[in-house]
């Protein structure tokens, strides 16, 4: 007996599968040789984006093929829709791509390609450039929001404080959120970025910056940026805040304290802000420079407590002689701070907060989570 033949959309997973990179190679080759022009939206080195890029078709033909609701499918395409708009996309552009994507799939399957795959993959595609470009088209508001450097502050060889003023209408965000941000340095690269301070009515913007090992963009910023170089900012994300029907927890890992510092910030603003304690840790004692601001607020907010952690007890040579991280008065405890967090009190009736490097929150989470405190309380960005 002859077996039932695959639908034709997990055909196409397939051999998009077989070789990633090479499907995205041939639709993008399509795209640049129909409108030339297009080329210079894109960044020189394209194998990150082309990796995204199949991953997103990818997906798309897996819910689509599996026939389930597809409101999280939709959703998602809108999402991308409107993060695309800060690289000049604009609504005739996604004709352009389905014609290069329908032809790189007619390709693929070569005798394959028979009306019915045709239409069945048309309406797929038709349906992700259909929708990200709705999306991209109701958005009100610009694309893009700029704004200038006025300051640079190197704490140490790894960190930065920068800040800027805007230099036409002021972004929009709320505290906690983070935001797609492009520099001068680096024009096709986009990085995420939390303010460290909440909106205020100059537009005023402030951020803190830990270059990365290998990191272009972290890199180039805490190197060479420069006042008057001027960001361009894309769309905001994130899901951080505090409700107020809680006690908080706050973890904040190095300049990941960002956007806990923002939010503490409008707290101390606030008559009815909730008792928050609040974990800043860092690698050595010498690079907790945020304690300084964390006392101020502590000082006239007594819901904040502070508790300081360190991995390591001594600083390394290229921090220099930095103070005792003690003057501040707070207690000051070594090791990791995902450890120290779990053990240091009964957390299960908070709303937690984590923000930092990627190990540093997973390993907080799953502490606190085999401590007791329910996952749906615990709060964090998307872990790169």
């Amino acid at each position: 007996m002859t077996p039932p033949a695959q639908p034709v959309l997990t055909v196409l997973r397939d051999r998009i599968a077989h070789d990633p990179d090479r499907f995205a190679v041939g639709v993008f080759n399509r795209l640049f040789a129909e409108t030339p022009f297009l080329r210079e939206l894109f960044p020189s080195e394209m194998s990150r984006m082309r990796a995204t890029f199949t991953q997103v078709v990818d997906h798309v033909l897996d819910a689509i093929a599996n026939d389930d609701d597809h409101a999280e499918l939709i959703e998602f395409l809108a999402q991308l829709g409107r993060d695309h708009r800060k690289f000049g996309v604009i609504g005739d552009h996604y004709w352009l791509m389905y014609d290069a994507l329908m032809a790189e799939f007619a390709a693929m399957l070569g005798p394959g390609w028979s009306p019915d795959a045709q239409e069945a993959t048309s309406h797929a595609m038709m349906l992700m450039t259909g929708v990200m470009r709705g999306a991209a088209d109701s958005v009100e508001g610009p694309a893009v929001w700029h704004a200038r450097v006025v300051q640079k502050f190197q704490i140490n060889r790894e960190r930065a404080v920068v800040r800027l003023v805007p230099t036409g209408p002021r972004m929009p965000y709320r505290s906690g959120e983070y935001t797609e941000v492009q520099v001068p340095q680096h024009p096709h690269l986009w990085r995420n970025l939390s303010p460290a301070t909440p909106p205020n009515e100059r537009g005023e913007l402030e951020f803190h910056v830990h270059a990365i090992p290998n990191g272009l963009f972290s890199g180039a910023i805490v190197r060479d940026t420069q006042p008057g170089d001027v960001w361009r900012f894309g769309q905001r994300h994130g899901t951080m805040q505090v409700t107020g029907k809680r006690p908080v927890l706050m973890v904040g890992g190095g300049s990941g304290l960002s956007p806990l510092r923002a939010i503490l910030l409008e707290m101390a603003h606030r008559p009815d802000s909730p008792p928050t304690h609040v974990f800043y840790g860092t690698r050595h004692p010498g690079e907790l420079y945020e304690l300084g601001v964390l006392a101020q607020l502590a000082s006239t907010n007594p819901w904040l407590r502070v508790t300081a952690v360190a991995e390591t007890p001594d600083d390394p040579w290229w921090i220099g002689d930095s103070a005792d991280p003690r003057q501040w008065g707070f207690e000051l405890r070594f090791g990791r701070v995902g450890d120290i967090v779990a053990g240091y009190s009964d957390w299960t009736q908070h709303e937690v907060l984590l923000s930092g490097p990627a190990p540093m929150v997973f390993h907080t989470q799953l502490k606190l989570r085999a401590s007791g405190v329910p996952p749906d309380r615990i709060l964090h960005d998307p872990l790169n």
